[in-house]
């Protein structure tokens, strides 16, 4: 078929364009941040030990909370194992005259170590964790009693390693879908927590270090377990929680409510994403949120914050209902992707992100970026169709 030099070059310059669309998507200069005036992000690590968990080194509490600080983290949870101190938290962690901040926001909590897994429980203000130790070996049903009636915050711990989580997952409110800095081995997590999205939980995946060794200081010595400080400590991984205001009631609600995303450490960029669920260009919905479907085409918003490394392509893989959809690559300072889908009309649907690439250097946890490997970050879902009262 013959064309034209003039029809030709028309052509031509369409499939270019049409390519360079489909492999790399522009940055801000074409599309608009968003910026949200509801709430503020704030980071934190939400699994760590101190030297009141017997098997931890190295680690007080005032250490780990001035090496937080020193890495700009926002909140914390020392999550000691309570079968240390035979449930007795309240006196132990919590009355530790190094458990305060003038600064980071501490929550109160405890890793739950039982004979059929760990989990973890976060709370805004001091309860009676010895109540929840005592029926750790009863049936679900009576423990989800004794949890409803103090009030917390219950999350399933590394589900697919060692001590996984053991009980019905209508106990908790998020999993932990990044346990420390080895990001391979948190596969068959994700898969677990795809598991339950697909059946009907808008269940808040989360990070924690699950670090338990720091750097000997002052008259300390070292122990056979001081290498891993270089490779796992505070903020391998961080979660960010999208809060209402500074406090620990909003850091827990923001647990409750998926406004969640993880990144492989404090000075990674944070992904946000978001979708323009009534087409008027307002992007109102985050991720948590749920809609009912119209059966209408969506339009999402994908974006990195913080400290993207310029030069660096990041790949943003889209999942929807526990499949990949799509993937796209950017670069820039704030790399943005907008794509549209159609939510199921009538049948729960959701969508999540995970951003991969060269992690971005934490100077005081050398070792990590080669244990997260391309793992850069991910968001918790945008839900449609959900039952919020599953």
């Amino acid at each position: 078929m013959h064309y034209s030099s003039k029809s030709s070059f028309t052509i031509l310059f369409s499939i270019l364009c049409l390519n360079t669309i489909g492999v790399l998507a522009q940055e801000s200069t074409i599309r608009n941040v968003i910026i949200n005036p509801s709430g503020m992000w704030l980071k934190g690590d939400l699994h760590v030990h101190s030297r009141h968990s017997t098997e931890s080194s190295n680690n007080s509490i005032s250490k780990i909370i001035n090496f937080s600080k020193s890495v700009k983290m926002d909140y914390l949870c020392i999550t000691d194992h309570d079968n240390h101190v035979n449930g007795d938290v309240a006196h132990n962690t919590w009355t530790d005259p190094e458990f305060k901040s003038d600064s980071l926001l501490l929550l109160y909590g405890a890793e739950w170590t039982t004979t059929r897994g760990h989990g973890n429980v976060f709370s805004a203000k001091p309860y009676d964790h010895q109540k929840l130790f005592d029926v750790r070996d009863q049936r679900d049903v009576n423990i989800g009693k004794v949890k409803n009636s103090l009030g917390v915050h219950l999350s399933a711990n590394h589900p697919s390693g060692k001590d996984n989580f053991g009980f019905s997952y209508d106990l908790v409110k998020s999993i932990e879908v990044w346990n420390s800095a080895i990001w391979p081995k948190n596969a068959n997590a994700i898969m677990i927590w795809d598991d339950m999205l697909s059946s009907g939980r808008m269940m808040t995946g989360r990070g924690g270090s699950d670090s338990h060794h720091g750097v000997p200081t002052a008259d300390e010595k070292p122990t056979s377990n001081t290498y891993q400080a270089e490779f796992n400590y505070v903020g391998t991984p961080t979660t960010w929680v999208f809060a209402k205001k500074r406090s620990l009631d909003a850091i827990v609600y923001a647990l409750d409510n998926g406004k969640v995303s993880v990144s492989a450490n404090p000075f990674s960029p944070r992904v946000e994403f978001y979708a323009d669920e009534k087409g008027n260009g307002k992007f109102e919905m985050m991720m948590g949120d749920n809609a009912v479907s119209t059966g209408k085409p969506i339009k999402f918003q994908v974006q990195l914050m913080g400290n993207t490394l310029v030069d660096e392509t990041y790949t943003i893989t889209v999942i929807k209902n526990g499949r990949k959809l799509n993937a796209y690559e950017v670069k820039g300072k704030t790399p943005i992707v907008e794509f549209a889908d159609t939510p199921d009309l009538k049948i729960r649907t959701y969508y999540r992100v995970v951003v991969e690439g060269k992690n971005t250097p934490y100077p005081q946890v050398p070792k990590s970026m080669g244990l997260s490997e391309k793992m850069v970050a991910l968001s918790n879902p945008i839900y449609f169709n959900f039952d919020p009262k599953f």
